[in-house]
């Protein structure tokens, strides 16, 4: 069989490690499909285009590799791209393979097949760059472009559109040469600047993003070498390891903290956009930083943005944390964390103490659990109590872009990127009926992964917003499926429960097969639950 333009991208993204695909088939796509099952590539079919995004930005977020989106042209991209939308806010890597209409026809508006005016445009502003192929010759060209992004700069989706006429087109092939791409380091008179300022500081405090996903161990010897407060971001969950001392986690948003960092008088920022998801959930602008700060990150956009550095270092951040645990004098803990974490209070806080024991239940009965969430009310307490032992294992659409109904598909992408870890996710009813389809890709995929669905009869976050704002609760009181029947439909176990114990049961069974289980918590009888500090 000659070597077509097809069955050479599939070459290509097993020369750079991609082994996982998803997609659904379509008349615009079965070219990409006539080698694909000879190929090392395992292909996993959603029930929605949005959920093989979702899949996939799971699949990078638990294994820090990207996967490919196989979409069909038209409809199959403007499905995916809510998914794009949310992997472009949080630096996922994702590589969306599309199809689009001939070369001789692209923006002729005949009305052909899944056409759009410039399909390349619509998604140009969900992705990091959106590329038309015109010479299947550019094919490796275009994808070393796409793995220079993912492994060099601030990772993000990547569009990659072919048109109908080349899929099948010969192509004369070199061999893969996948590009070697190596992030860059920070100047030594940089390290020592910044090495500078935070030994001579008094009140220094560390902000770790995302960005430090990937270099916990660089993370915590610098942590171990300075004894600075840390606020670690939702993305940066578990760097520090699990109940650090000094990590005070995702808290930016609460009165105290923000009083440290308002009083530190060097901040160093470390992979964090800064942005108001992480640092200013209440939206009052509140959050400041009145010291020195210094900020390190891959793109050199994100230094200028949301706060101003006075020293801006475009590196590699794991580097740079290597560089400045060798660079910086040893320092004794001041307490500042400990005063600033008994101020808080955190589980004896009224708005949080209900989800306590969902998260000393989990950590219990799965503690090297994948916890996925959706936006609902646990997960965004969760962002503020979980504490996680390793990175990679707490992500959600909580903040951010915020896009309901991610939580499953996610948690399934997880679950193939991490097959010897529990995955559970965590979803409101009303989330989870975004994509309820996706339960029989659960089904499909035999892996024993959790939903945990949290039943509170509708979209109680924005019911409560509409009470707090005086607006009348129209459109967020739901009655949901029977998801005992729902369960029974896509061959998943279940079970309803109303208290932690209760919890702690059902996810003591989670291996007992293979099939996805189904936990329907009854909202209202676990908050009328009195917590530990109410008993």
């Amino acid at each position: 069989m000659p070597q077509t333009c097809a069955n050479y991208l599939l070459g290509l993204l097993d020369a750079y490690g991609v082994d996982t695909a998803f997609g659904i088939p379509g008349v615009h796509t079965i070219e990409l499909y006539r080698s694909l099952g000879d190929s090392a590539i395992r292909h996993v079919t959603p029930r929605h285009e949005q959920g093989a995004g979702f899949m996939a930005d799971g699949y990078a977020r638990a294994s820090g590799k990207p996967a490919a989106c196989f979409i069909i042209s038209g409809p199959g991209m403007t499905n995916i791209a809510t998914a794009m939308g949310q992997a472009l806010a949080d630096s996922v890597p994702m590589l969306v393979i599309s199809s689009v209409n001939r070369r001789d026809t692209l923006g002729r508006g005949q009305g052909r097949l899944h056409e759009l005016p410039s399909q390349q445009q619509t998604l140009a502003g969900v992705s990091v760059f959106s590329h038309t192929l015109l010479d299947p010759v550019a094919l490796p060209e275009v994808l070393a472009r796409a793995f220079a992004i993912f492994h060099g700069a601030r990772p993000g989706p990547v569009h990659i559109e072919i048109p109908l006429d080349l899929l099948a087109a010969p192509v004369e092939a070199l061999p893969p040469r996948p590009l070697q791409v190596c992030p860059p380091a920070a100047p030594a008179a940089a390290i020592a600047q910044a090495a500078d300022w935070l030994a001579g500081a008094e009140r220094p405090l560390l902000l770790l993003g995302g960005g430090c996903a990937s270099a916990p161990q660089s993370a915590r010897a610098l942590i171990e070498r300075f004894q600075a407060p840390a606020l670690t971001t939702i993305n940066a969950k578990g760097v520090l390891g699990q109940d650090h001392p000094q990590d005070l986690g995702a808290t930016a948003s609460l009165h105290a903290v923000r009083r440290l960092a308002a009083d530190a008088d060097v901040v160093l920022a470390l992979g964090t956009e800064l942005g108001e998801t992480d640092y200013d959930l209440v939206f009052d602008g509140g959050f400041g930083i009145d010291g020195r700060l210094i900020r390190v990150d891959i793109d050199p956009q994100q230094l200028a943005r949301n706060q101003a550095a006075d020293l801006a270092l475009l590196a590699d951040v794991g580097q740079v944390m290597h560089d400045l645990a060798k660079a910086l004098p040893p320092r004794a803990d001041d307490g500042r964390a400990a005063a600033v974490r008994h101020e808080l209070a955190l589980s004896e806080d009224p708005q949080l103490a209900p989800y306590v024991p969902l998260y000393a239940t989990l950590r219990a009965t799965l503690p090297e659990a994948v916890l996925v969430g959706d936006s609902t009310g646990p997960v965004y307490a969760g962002n503020v109590l979980a504490s996680l032992p390793a990175p990679r294992r707490w992500f959600n659409a909580a903040t951010g872009y915020g896009t309901l109904g991610y939580g499953l598909p996610a948690a399934l992408g997880a679950a193939l990127a991490c097959p010897q870890q529990p995955v559970v996710a965590l979803v409101g009813d009303g989330g989870l009926q975004f994509v309820l389809g996706e339960l029989a890709t659960a089904r499909d995929l035999g892996r024993a992964v959790a939903v945990v669905i949290w039943n509170n009869h509708g979209y109680d976050e924005i019911r409560r917003y509409m009470a707090i704002h005086q607006v009348p609760q129209l459109g967020v009181d739901l009655v949901p499926p029977d998801f005992a029947d729902l369960a029974s439909a896509y061959a998943c176990r279940y079970q309803r429960v109303g208290a932690p114990d209760a919890l702690g049961e059902a996810l003591g069974r989670l291996g007992e097969a293979t099939s996805p289980l189904l936990i329907e918590v009854d909202a209202a009888a676990w908050m009328a639950t009195p917590s530990p500090s109410q008993r």
